[in-house]
Order: C-alpha cells, then structure tokens, then sequence
C-alpha cells in the first residue's frame, strides 16, 4: 500500500491518544476508528482503481453493495 497520508496518519495520533485518555471501548475511540477504517479503504481502494482497468457496471454495482453491507455474489 502506498505511504500514509497525513489525514490517516492525523487519525492514528487522535486514535491513539484517545484509546489513552478514554479507553478502547469510549464512544470517541470508536468513532475515531471508524474514521480511520473508512480513510485507509478509501486509500486503497482509490490506488487499486488507478491501477486496474475500468470496470464494468455490473463489476462496480457489485463492489459499491459490498460497501453498503450486502452480500456481492
């Protein structure tokens, strides 16, 4: 994966200092994970599709209902 952005790496310090100051478990900590989570996918997934060949829409719908939660197959 390519280096980490500051935005992710600004995320990791809050995710840290708050796991320090409130606990894993804290409303805060989760949310600042969750924020982090969605960075670092959107990172990734933003490099695979600069890579890959353009995608169909039948391909892309299956990939955005992955996101949404669904069950792709």
């Amino acid at each position: 994966m390519a280096k980490a952005s500051r935005e992710r790496l600004t995320l990791m310090g809050k995710v840290a200092a708050a796991t320090r100051f409130h606990g894993p478990d804290a409303p805060e900590t989760i949310e600042l994970r969750r924020e982090h989570a969605a960075v670092s996918i959107e990172e990734y997934i933003r490099a695979v599709v600069a890579d890959a060949p353009p995608l169909t829409e039948t391909q892309r719908d299956r990939l955005a209902n992955l996101l949404r939660g669904g069950d792709a197959r």
